[in-house]
């Protein structure tokens, strides 16, 4: 599976690779030919070498092996899914606009594509910007069913600039149902299972909560005396950039003093990095694909399915770049390397000198959408309460699973405000399907901040979004850690008739 930079002067054609390394000319794909004819994506199983232990792992590939898709906006998302597996899957294309039948939810959008089948997708692509795809059924995602989606900008063609994709996953060589079931038995056994050391609590009789699908008394008393601030509820075997671990990092060969956007991926299933530049100074130009008023920087926080694109400008000598994501709380961290053709690449330890901070609200706030919402009344105001326990490992949202939702709604043309409580001692990446909302008030105080699908409520925070809503349909909304998702922290969003 391949991944790497974007050649400079493959981007001055003006044309668009599907591929993520090494796209040859006659990958380029223009105008009546992307109109025409559909990539072919394959869901597929796959061996990769983690640290000397084969795993056996999922990929979402083009024929020729290259990971993920790359194309420009202005042109039409016209993709044939190909489920090579023996089981079930379904792939969300996670910060794209689809019509809701085509956005890959088992269950809100479309059924699950069986084993050996195959689904067509033909939508608009309005925006450029840094997406990514991942599967939507089960724990697919935790065993790597994701891939990049970037979607160029025909303005930007003329750039004298390197794009780099880098992808961050966190990886265990243990089966993710084992883990989640020894997360939901309270950490006996945790070790084994691969649950945090630190964090795992152990179940608290008469709390009122079932896992048999229906509503759970939730009451915030009882709640906030079971709860501690936690951070990591997994310890995972190796992070992964692009693949890889530290042990043998892909390195990327770059021009001295040329500049180079790095278009970063977190993929992780349950995992928040802070990103660290190292010697090079980074200017922040975009956020989950939207663009923002530009901010400096060496280090940045990034939550679980965010993404980050950060412009650098390489000094004007030979030398090795290390570009570094560090585990929040931790010092386990993984990364790729940027070089010139001489320059060196040192070894790193994949265990820096420093622990990472939580990932919390410290970047959201300093961001500013360059073309926020325009400006208009709130025609519908709704509260969601983000809940759950690590006792008995149940997360909800107001106090309900998914299966027990009561879906929150809207009517088209609407001004939506959601204004997001965390009512737990975790922080709660939460994605909106189907639409780009702005981020208007953290804590309470308001803001123009980032235009995104998917921010972080910190423990104890409130968030505000708002977004118009131009898209009916039936949309999900849920955290992205995967295992609170998979846990019940996840509703939809429903058109009114």
């Amino acid at each position: 599976m391949k991944f790497g930079q974007i050649d400079r002067r493959q981007l001055l054609q003006g044309v668009a690779c599907f591929s993520l390394a090494g796209c040859a000319l006659d990958r380029f794909v223009t105008g009546a030919h992307a109109a025409s004819s559909a990539t072919v994506l394959n869901v597929d199983s796959r061996v990769l070498d983690v640290n000397g232990k084969a795993a056996k792992v999922y990929g979402l590939t083009q024929p020729n092996g290259f990971a993920g898709l790359e194309t420009a906006a202005g042109s039409n998302f016209q993709v044939s899914l190909v489920n090579r597996l023996d089981h079930d899957t379904l792939v969300h294309w996670h910060g794209l606009t689809p019509p809701s039948n085509q956005d890959g939810v088992p269950g809100l959008s479309q059924p699950p594509l069986k084993a050996k089948g195959r689904y067509e997708y033909k939508f608009p692509l309005e925006r450029p910007g840094t997406y990514w795809m991942h599967s939507h059924v089960g724990l697919q995602e935790q065993k790597l069913l994701a891939a990049p989606l970037i979607v160029h900008d025909p303005a930007e063609a003329g750039l004298d600039e390197q794009n780099v994709v880098i992808m961050l996953h966190d990886f265990t060589h243990k089966d993710p149902v084992e883990i989640l079931h020894k997360l939901r038995s309270g950490g006996n056994g945790q070790h084994d299972a691969g649950i945090s050391k630190s964090e795992g609590a152990m179940p608290m009789a008469g709390n009122g909560m079932s896992m048999d699908g229906k509503t759970m008394d939730m009451g915030t008393g009882g709640m906030a005396m079971a709860m501690e601030m936690d951070l990591n509820d997994v310890e995972f075997d190796a992070y992964l950039a692009n693949d890889r671990t530290l042990a043998d990092p892909e390195v990327v060969r770059v021009e001295a003093g040329a500049k180079v956007r790095l278009r970063i991926i977190n993929a992780a299933a349950s995992t928040n990095f802070v990103l660290d530049l190292g010697t090079l100074e980074g200017s922040l130009i975009a956020v989950d694909g939207q663009p923002v008023m530009p901010v400096p920087g060496r280090r940045f926080e990034i939550a679980i399915a965010q993404r980050l694109d950060i412009r650098v400008a390489l000094p004007s000598g030979n030398g090795g770049y290390p570009i570094l994501a560090i585990r929040e709380g931790d010092r386990a961290r993984t990364g790729i390397y940027l070089a010139t053709r001489s320059g060196t690449v040192a070894k790193l330890a994949d265990a820096g000198a420093f622990e990472a901070p939580p990932v919390r609200l410290d970047l959201e706030q300093r961001l500013r959408a360059t073309t926020p919402l325009t400006s208009r009344s709130v025609n519908r105001r709704l509260e969601l309460n983000l809940t759950g326990s690590m006792a008995r490992y149940i997360w909800t949202l107001n106090g309900r699973i998914y299966e027990d939702r009561i879906p929150l709604k809207a009517a088209k043309n609407e001004r939506v405000e959601i204004v997001m409580h965390n009512q737990t001692g975790m922080a709660h990446p939460m994605h909106l399907h189907g639409h780009i909302f702005q981020v208007v008030a953290l804590n309470g105080k308001p803001l123009a901040g980032a235009m995104r699908d998917t921010v972080i409520v910190p423990p104890k925070g409130r968030v505000t979004i708002a977004f118009d809503a131009d898209n009916p349909g039936r949309w999900a909304f849920h955290c992205h850690n995967l295992y609170h998702m998979a846990s019940g922290m996840f509703t939809s969003l429903e058109y009114e008739a």
